[in-house]
C-alpha cells in the first residue's frame, strides 16, 4: 500500500514537472517569435521589397539616394531634382504690402516715383493729401506754383516721400546737394540705395527725402533747353518696326515697343558715347537699365530690360546693339504684355534738349 501511494506521488511530481518544462519552453518560444518579428518590422522600415534606400551624403539641404522607386519618397515637400538627387520645396506665399505691413506691425515705405492723371475735381492739395506729402513737393516737382492751374489728364510727377527730386549733374557731390536742400547724407543714401561711400553718377535721378528747395534752384522736369538737338543725332534705338507707345513723360521720356511681341527684341545705342552706368535689379520700377554719356553732353537711358550686353566704361558706336527689351522693374501692364523700352534723354549740365522722338 505505502509502495502505491509512493509510485503515484511519483506520477504526479513527473506530470507536474513536465508542465513546467512545456510552459517555459512555450514562453520561451513567444519570446524569440515577438523578437523575430520586431527585428523584421526594422529591417523592413529600411528597406523597400528588394530595393534598399542608402544615404549616401547630406549637404545643402540635398538628400542623395539611391533609389528606383520614387513613389515612397516624393511629395509636394520633398521632389527628385535628379536621378538621386531630393530636394526640400517650400510652397510660394505671396503676402500684399498691406498684409507685410500688417504682420510687422509698421507700414511698408514706398521709394517709386510715381505718374498721376489728374481726375476731375482734383486739386493740388486734395492730391497731394491722398498720397501722404506736402503740397510743396508737388509743386517742386512739377515746377509749379500755389496759383497753377491743372486740368483733367494732366500728367504730375509724385514723389513717394515729402522732399525734392534732384538730377544729379557734373561735379555735384552728396555734401553739396545735402547743403543745398537742408537735408541729411545719410537719409539721402539710406532712401535712395547708394553704397556706403555714397557714389553718386551724372544723370541720377535723386530723392532728398525731408528736402526743402531753395528759390534760386530750380528743376527742369519739363521745362528744356531753348537749343534743340540735331534731329540726325540719334536714331531709334529700336528695330522696325516700331510704335511710340507713350509720348514725352517721365522727366523727358519716351516708350518704345515693338510691333508684336517686344519682349527680347534688340536695344541699339542711339548716338556713339561711353557707357556711364549700369545698373541691375528693380531699382525703384526702372528695372535694368543702361546710360550711355555722349560727346555733346548729353545722357541717354534705356530702361526695363532683359538683357545687358555691355559694361560700364565700354566705348560704343551709333547703332550698336546693347541690350534687349524686356520688362523689369515696374512696366504697365506687368509680365511680358509690358514689354517695352523707356527711352530718356538727360544732360550732364543744365536742362536737356527735349526728346526728340516725342510725339
Amino acid at each position: 500500500m505505502a509502495v502505491e501511494k509512493l509510485l503515484d506521488f511519483q506520477n504526479r511530481f513527473t506530470n507536474l514537472e513536465d508542465k513546467m518544462l512545456k510552459s517555459l519552453w512555450g514562453k520561451f518560444l513567444v519570446f524569440l517569435i515577438v523578437v523575430l518579428v520586431i527585428s523584421v518590422g526594422f529591417w523592413l522600415s529600411f528597406s523597400l521589397g528588394d530595393q534598399r534606400i542608402q544615404a549616401v551624403s547630406l549637404k545643402q539641404q540635398k538628400l542623395f539616394i539611391n533609389s528606383q522607386d520614387r513613389s515612397y519618397i516624393e511629395s509636394p515637400e520633398l521632389t527628385f531634382i535628379q536621378n538621386n538627387s531630393l530636394a526640400g520645396v517650400s510652397c510660394l506665399q505671396i503676402f500684399s504690402s498691406k498684409t507685410l505691413a500688417a504682420l510687422s506691425g509698421e507700414e511698408i515705405q514706398k521709394k517709386e516715383i510715381t505718374e498721376y492723371v489728374v481726375q476731375p475735381g482734383d486739386t493740388l492739395g486734395s492730391i497731394a493729401a491722398d498720397f501722404g506729402i506736402s503740397l510743396n513737393t508737388i509743386l517742386w516737382a512739377n515746377d509749379l506754383g500755389r496759383n497753377s492751374i491743372i486740368r483733367p489728364g494732366q500728367k504730375l510727377i509724385i514723389l513717394p516721400v515729402s522732399g525734392v527730386i534732384h538730377h544729379v549733374k557734373k561735379g555735384d557731390t552728396l555734401s553739396e546737394i545735402a547743403r543745398t536742400y537742408k537735408a541729411k547724407i545719410e537719409d539721402i543714401i539710406a532712401f535712395n540705395d547708394l553704397s556706403e561711400e555714397g557714389d553718386i553718377y551724372v544723370g541720377d535721378i535723386l530723392i532728398i527725402p525731408g528736402g526743402v528747395k531753395p528759390v534760386q534752384v530750380r528743376s527742369y522736369s519739363y521745362s528744356f533747353s531753348q537749343i534743340p538737338v540735331a534731329s540726325s543725332y540719334f536714331i531709334v534705338p529700336v528695330s522696325s518696326p516700331y510704335r511710340v507707345t507713350q509720348g514725352l513723360h517721365w522727366y523727358n521720356a519716351v516708350d518704345f515697343a515693338n510691333v508684336g511681341n517686344s519682349c527680347g527684341k534688340p536695344v541699339f545705342a542711339a548716338a556713339g558715347g561711353k557707357v556711364l552706368k549700369v545698373k541691375y535689379g528693380y531699382n525703384r520700377g526702372a528695372g535694368n537699365y543702361i546710360r550711355i554719356l555722349h560727346p555733346n553732353g548729353l545722357i541717354t537711358h534705356y530702361g526695363h530690360l532683359q538683357k545687358i550686353l555691355v559694361v560700364v566704361g565700354q566705348e560704343v558706336s551709333q547703332g550698336e546693339l546693347i541690350g534687349l527689351i524686356g520688362h523689369s522693374g515696374k512696366t504697365i501692364p506687368a509680365g511680358s504684355a509690358g514689354c517695352h523700352l523707356h527711352f530718356g534723354l538727360y544732360s550732364s549740365q543744365g536742362s536737356p534738349p527735349r526728346n526728340p522722338f516725342a510725339r
